[in-house]
């Protein structure tokens, strides 16, 4: 968890400015940081507080987060953390075809 009392916070698109270059030379968008923090990668999740209509992380959280996605053993972080999307939207797919065979007498 960030204590903003402790940490370095940085709004999402500054830590983009502090992230190092991808493809084509280019840095990941704010977008992705925003996914990382609300999806996770590979079942870890980024720290993020709202600081009044901003989302923010910290140095230190952006160290967590990628030293988490190193070594997700070392660090107790597995996939079972954040259920994959598609995970959810198969089950929902799942539902409305038994409700469709239900609805026809299948």
């Amino acid at each position: 968890m960030i204590d903003p009392n402790t940490e370095s916070l940085l709004s999402l698109t500054e830590a983009t400015k502090r992230l190092p270059r991808r493809r084509a030379g280019k840095r990941p968008n704010v977008s992705t940081l925003y996914r990382w923090s609300i999806a996770g990668c590979r079942g870890v999740i980024l720290e993020t507080i709202q600081v009044g209509g901003t989302r923010c992380t910290s140095r230190e959280a952006l160290a967590r987060f990628f030293h988490r996605l190193t070594d997700p053993r070392q660090c107790g972080a597995g996939r079972t953390e954040t259920p994959r999307r598609h995970a959810r939207r198969r089950q929902r797919e799942i539902a409305a075809a038994n409700r469709y065979l239900d609805r026809e007498g299948l």
